[in-house]
């Protein structure tokens, strides 16, 4: 192979050789950097159905995009050979460092950080490493490390073997011989393999995570945590015996020595089952009072500490680190109490409103009752944290951003734009008063006044706790004025000012003192605003930055930060639109958040689905793939192509079976086709509505700038019209544009507003004869499909008309988005929770007339669809494989004495 060329790759050297291949240096000489190439083993090129999993596989593989992760490149064949083209990672391997003996503390650590950083954004992405070991890891000069080979212990095994499958020898790279790789013989390294993996049973991230601890034993010892003369005893002792842990130096802190125990729990249900939760405490945020040298007490099962740690939330909360964690946390001052993260299971049935720019689970501020927003229509539930189950809270069907009351007595809410309130123990809703466009948000301060944004609206308004008359408290301008929080002493109001669907970093954190509303800006670039209080009257203000959260030093009485913001949450969900973080505190010193869900790019096909339920592939090759639209007369498809950061714009030609590329790195999103097929519109965010060439042979320019989020959706029969939404969740509104083709380029006018409302409307879109326009809006309390005549009355969109038409008509009866019209009869298709339904129609003058609505097809199964010009099929995307748990919709994450840890984070300043 030396010195021979396998496409635009020069062979320069040989690497090494394994089970998975043989590998080389070689030289790009396209791009003039050097790459390492995996020969594919002959069992493998020559086996067509293992090939083409293989390289669906090295699809997935390739878009993990992370600096301590070694990049997949590509696949190249010539000549009959196969190759995976691979990052190159200079340096020594971690087992070449560990023979020459222990490492040190200060060394390892931050090596194992960055193994387990890798580990979690794999695994967030539904990847498991499967063969974790030190010959897989690589230290470059710099410290930097490099995890090698993700995945392919499962995209080189056979169909027949199972994901873990077949065994190995104690420290050899991997089996050389093929054979061994069949019959459930394990691909991989015993020394390093979970016991569930070493039986051959299905294995998931707690395997990686096994395999993790196995490596950090071995970086701070320098010996093997499973030893044996050969591999029957290698696996025996993984199966039956503990490491050593006397073999643990001293120097070891008893955090540490924790969490490594917690990774090698032989029973999976025992082991900690996120590698983020083993990061955070090797990185102190678990960290105790106890002595270095203190060799922890024994750990019991996480069910037995759940169960003696916390009797008043038995059955509710599962703790993360143990119970040494809690038996520390017992010895320490009160001021000084460790930080234990515990999560909250709310239960499966939990379904949070989508998109939403507000509060949707808040704490009381004792700290022991959640109440959060769930189900279509949304309704409040209230849960003690001393009980197993949550109670409905009657009479608030369309509930939306609920608050608490400061003796924890009473919530506020709103559905719609009335403001109300209810007690935790039920009984009747009472109105409090209106706001005038968009409730946004409440807070409820000491006196019992009560302060609520009316965003779109008049500002910032106080209502009595009794109820009555707004009162203006901050007019608001040109910018909406969200998300207030009362502060302590009732002089002083923090908010949140910034338009939806513009860039996050204008947004700013200010205050403004009630008694003369003069304005100051605290923090730019920040939203949602949460003040957490200590006895010294200088507490921490919280804000968010997209899914970090930040604390800086606040004092109440001068209103003025000090020092500099720190970073101290991450993987906090929150609104793309608002910047609306989905945090709440209590003033007794606890947080809880919903985790962010970002990360897993869902694999998909595209298939052809039709009311029988046939299915017949359009694109079968899987992938990273959102927003499938068709091409008007069928023939190809606009779809979007997730890679790492990256979301581009496709075409797809199912008869060349060829796909063509339309734009090139950035967020790019919700293409929609000229009625010539010619085109393709799509929105770029923070930057406008693109047009690009359907045929790439133009790059892409902007049709309509703007720094707010625009979704287009639809075009006119006649193509002289674009439909789109601005914003997401609670602030969504229909637009429409003007457009002109001028000589072979489409020109935006001037865009005008559909309808002025005070709602969510999204998904406009135009009737094959142009006359009406579909839409969703949640309106009722629950988002449903309308349709309205086009061009508006209100507006006269669509240039001048004599006869305007008024109504307005709602076509779903049980929930409804996404309207679709069938070009070829007169029926429009929507989609209802899974299924999607469709609705016959006639027209009688000015009027629309819609038939109940029936089901034409029930769980469909796809993440988005599109239906055929023919109105018999759709073009779905539908997932491989089972779909993975959404953990962030019932999970919450609940921080206990957080304000103590923020004090020892961000030591507030006298």
């Amino acid at each position: 192979m030396i010195g021979t060329g396998l496409g635009p790759y020069q062979v320069v050297a040989k690497l090494g050789e394994g089970g998975m291949g043989q590998v080389y240096r070689a030289t790009d000489t396209r791009l003039k950097r050097q790459v390492a190439i995996k020969i594919l083993p002959a069992a493998v090129a020559a086996d067509r159905e293992r090939l083409a999993r293989f390289q669906r596989e090295a699809e997935v593989l390739a878009s993990l995009n992370h600096p301590n992760i070694a990049a997949i490149y590509g696949l190249e064949e010539s000549d009959g050979l196969t190759a995976l083209v691979m990052e190159l990672v200079e340096g020594e391997d971690l087992s070449q460092r560990i023979t020459r003996g222990a490492i040190a503390l200060d060394e390892a650590l931050p090596i194992a950080r960055q193994i387990a950083e890798a580990l979690e954004a794999a695994h967030e992405q539904g990847i498991i490493h499967r063969d974790l070991k030190p010959a897989n890891i690589k230290v470059r000069p710099d410290g930097t490390v490099k995890v090698l080979d993700f995945g392919l212990a499962k995209a080189l095994a056979t169909e027949g073997a199972s994901a873990t499958a077949g065994v190995s020898a104690s420290m050899s790279p991997t089996m050389t011989s093929p054979a061994m790789t069949q019959m459930g013989m394990i691909l991989g390294t015993a020394a390093y393999m979970a016991p569930e993996q070493a039986r051959g049973k299905a294995v998931d991230r707690r395997a990686d995570i096994w395999a993790f601890g196995v490596v950090l034993y071995e970086m701070l010892t320098g010996r093997r945590a499973f030893d044996g003369e050969d591999t029957t005893e290698v696996l025996g002792a993984v199966v039956r015996l503990e490491p050593p842990w006397d073999a643990l130096p001293p120097t070891v802190p008893a955090r540490v020595s924790q969490a490594l125990r917690l990774c090698l729990r032989k029973d999976p249900k025992q082991r900690v089952g996120d590698i983020r939760d083993v990061r955070l405490a090797l990185e102190g945020a678990f960290e105790t009072a106890a002595p270095a040298d203190v060799a922890p007490p024994p750990v019991a099962a996480p069910r037995s500490l759940f169960a003696r740690a916390l009797p008043a939330v038995a059955a509710v909360l599962v703790v993360a680190l143990g119970a040494a964690v809690w038996a520390l946390w017992r010895a320490e001052t009160p001021t000084n109490r460790p930080l234990l993260r515990l999560d909250v299971d709310l239960g499966a049935e939990v379904a949070f409103p989508n998109g939403s720019g507000g509060s949707t689970v808040v704490i009381s501020p004792d700290g022991m009752r959640l109440v959060y927003v769930s189900g279509t229509p949304s309704r409040l539930f209230t849960r003690r944290l001393d009980q197993s189950g949550a109670t409905e809270l009657p009479g608030t069907e369309g509930a939306a951003n609920p608050f608490f009351s400061p003796d924890g007595q009473w919530v506020g809410f709103a559905v719609g734009r009335t403001v109300k309130k209810i007690s935790v123990d039920g009984g009747a809703v009472v109105p409090l008063g209106d706001v005038s466009a968009i409730f946004a948000g409440g807070s409820w301060a000491e006196d019992g006044s009560i302060f609520v944004a009316d965003a779109s609206g008049e500002g910032l308004l106080q209502l009595p706790a009794a109820g009555g008359t707004p009162k203006v408290v901050v007019a608001r301008g040109d910018v909406n004025l969200v998300q207030p929080q009362a502060l302590p002493g009732g002089k002083a109001l923090l908010f949140c000012a910034g338009n939806p669907g513009t860039s996050l970093d204008a947004f700013t954190i200010e205050v403004v003192t009630l008694a003369d509303s003069r304005r100051k800006i605290l923090v730019r670039g920040g939203t949602s605003p949460r003040y957490l209080p200590s006895s010294t009257g200088i507490g921490h203000l919280l804000y968010t930055n997209r899914a970090t959260t930040f604390a800086i030093p606040f004092d109440v009485a001068t209103l003025e930060t000090r020092g500099t913001a720190v970073p101290v949450l991450d993987d906090v969900a929150y609104n793309p639109s608002t910047g609306g973080g989905q945090l709440a505190v209590s003033p007794s010193g606890t947080v809880i958040y919903r985790r962010a869900t970002r990360g897993a790019a869902v694999m998909t096909t595209v298939q052809w689905l039709d009311a029988a339920g046939n299915k017949e592939p359009l694109r079968a090759t899987p992938g990273a793939y959102q927003d499938v639209r068709l091409s008007p007369d069928g023939t190809r498809v606009a779809l979007v192509i997730r890679d790492g950061s990256n979301h581009d714009v496709w075409v797809y030609e199912a008869r060349r079976d060829a796909l063509t590329r339309l734009t090139f790195g950035g967020a790019n999103a919700w293409p929609a086709w000229s009625l010539d097929g010619q085109y393709v519109v799509f929105h770029k965010t923070v930057q406008g509505i693109f047009q690009a060439r359907a045929d790439g042979g133009s790059p892409p320019h902007v049709l309509v700038a703007s720094k707010t989020d625009f979704y287009p959706q639809s075009l006119m029969p006649d193509g002289k019209r674009l439909a789109y939404f601005t914003g997401q969740g609670m602030y969504s509104q229909i637009w429409t544009v003007p457009l002109d083709d001028q000589g072979g380029q489409l020109k935006a006018g001037t865009p005008e507003r559909f309808f002025t409302s005070t709602f969510s409307d999204q998904h406009p879109s135009f009737s094959p004869d142009g006359r009406w326009l579909a839409y969703s809006s949640d309106e009722s309390g629950r988002r449903e499909v309308y349709v309205r005549p086009f061009p508006s009355p209100s507006t006269g969109q669509g240039g001048p008309s004599t006869s305007l038409r008024t109504g307005k008509w709602q076509i779903s009866n049980s929930g409804g988005t996404s309207p679709q019209w069938s070009r070829t009869g007169r029926e429009l298709v929507y989609q209802s929770g899974d299924q999607l339904m469709t609705v016959s129609y006639t027209v009688n003058g000015p009027s629309f007339v819609a038939d109940k609505p029936r089901v034409w097809m029930a769980s469909f199964g796809g993440t988005d669809w599109d239906l055929a010009p023919d109105g018999k099929r759709v073009a779905a995307l539908i997932p491989e494989g089972p779909a993975q748990p959404r953990q962030a919709e019932h999970l919450i994450v609940m921080l206990q004495n957080f304000a103590d840890h923020l004090r020892r984070q961000v030591p507030l300043t006298p």
